[in-house]
């Protein structure tokens, strides 16, 4: 570095903002699902894929992996013969769901009015 000069290090957060951040974990399309089908208590991972009739292995694999390395979900592995895996709401899991049936309740009160909305933005928009 040359004598004189002064060098501006801009500040970097530690963490991004902290709703971009956790909208952007639970926001995506499985989260929801899997946290609301958890409120009803531990279950092994078949019994989840059970109830989301629609989620891939993999994507159910990965959401819970992800939900839990958030602190949502805790992962318990028995060492028996086969291993059995389950899995449960933590209390911050637990802590979500008055907010997230907030959200649930307003979309399902609101869903018809945005359809409709989407739909007059098309016709304006000459369907784009």
């Amino acid at each position: 570095m040359s004598q004189g000069k002064l060098v501006s290090i801009p500040f970097v957060f530690e963490q991004p903002c902290p709703i971009r951040d956790v909208l952007d974990r639970i926001g995506d399309q499985w989260s929801l699902l899997i946290l609301q089908v958890l409120e009803h208590g531990t279950m092994r991972f078949s019994e989840i894929e059970r109830a989301i009739t629609d989620i891939s292995k993999q994507m159910l694999s990965k959401t819970l992996r992800r939900l839990e390395e958030d602190g949502f979900v805790r992962r318990t592995l028995y060492p028996e013969v086969p291993p059995r895996v389950e899995y449960e709401l933590t209390d911050l899991g637990r802590s979500f769901l008055m907010p997230m049936k907030g959200l649930i309740a307003w979309a399902n009160e609101n869903h018809q009015a945005i359809c409709e909305a989407r739909g007059e933005y098309g016709v304006e928009n000459g369907g784009r």
